[in-house]
């Protein structure tokens, strides 16, 4: 995946990685218990069901998610999060923060 890279910066690389619209809305399910592919087109952004399958293979292939086979069974797999994908919650939790604090009319959804 180097070779995809716009330059060695750490900035750069991470948003080639995670910097369009849909990513990080995706990480952000994944931290609040989404695991199944149903779940994420639940969301009230409406991924794309494309976009949303290209994005979850996306966070497979870098080792920031994994395929699971889901606790209830089924034939369909699950996804969850590594630690790298862990280590993002930080970065989750400061924009989070800084949305609340800087752009009016933004909530935490509840439930």
């Amino acid at each position: 995946m180097a070779s995809k890279r716009r330059s060695p910066c750490p900035l750069a690389c991470s948003l080639d990685l995670f910097g369009d619209r849909w990513t990080l809305l995706v990480v952000r399910d994944l931290m609040l218990g989404r695991s199944r592919f149903k779940d994420f087109t639940a969301s009230p952004e409406g991924i794309p069901t494309n976009i949303l399958s290209d994005r979850l293979e996306r966070l497979v292939s870098h080792g920031i998610a994994t395929r699971v086979t889901p606790p209830e069974g089924g034939k369909h797999l699950a996804y969850q999060l590594t630690a790298k994908g862990e280590a993002l919650r930080p970065v989750l939790l400061a924009m989070k923060d800084w949305g609340l604090k800087w752009e009016k009319g933004t909530k935490v959804a509840m439930g």
